[in-house]
């Protein structure tokens, strides 16, 4: 496998598919967080390009950065199908205008024909701004 699609992985292993605890959010939260959720497992562009803040960062499992632009170009990629799944282990905070979503995700994936596994400690920070909120901000952390 190439960089490119290592990268590639990385960045689209930071979908979370579940709102755990939803209760426990604002309302507009756990919507903005479902939503990302299910546009990033069906490859939906335009809801994610209207849910990551245009200043994003993306700290990916090899330590690269991604900003907003790089990130959504990953999800056009050709043949590439993430596997739904929820996250375990999982911590959420919210102070005021800004939320700490994290846990455990085992991601499996399929790219070229050729379906991958791996086990990921995720950590997206949302925020709310103009009265909305975006994600602003994703940490990955391979697990051996």
């Amino acid at each position: 496998m190439n960089r490119r699609d290592l990268l590639v992985i990385a960045a689209l292993g930071s979908c979370t598919t579940v709102v755990a605890a939803a209760d426990s959010w604002p309302a507009d939260l756990a919507k903005a967080i479902e939503d990302y959720d299910r546009a990033t497992v069906s490859n939906d562009f335009a809801t994610l390009a209207n849910l990551v803040a245009d200043d994003y960062v993306l700290v990916n499992s090899d330590s690269t950065l991604q900003n907003k632009q790089s990130y959504l170009e990953d999800f056009k990629v050709p043949g590439f199908k993430l596997d739904p799944y929820e996250l375990q282990q999982p911590v959420h905070k919210v102070w005021n205008d800004a939320a700490l979503l994290a846990g455990v995700v085992r991601l499996s994936w399929t790219l070229k024909g050729e379906h991958n596994a791996r086990l990921l400690r995720i950590a997206h920070v949302w925020t709310r701004q103009d009265g909305r909120w975006h994600l602003a901000y994703t940490q990955l952390t391979r697990i051996p």
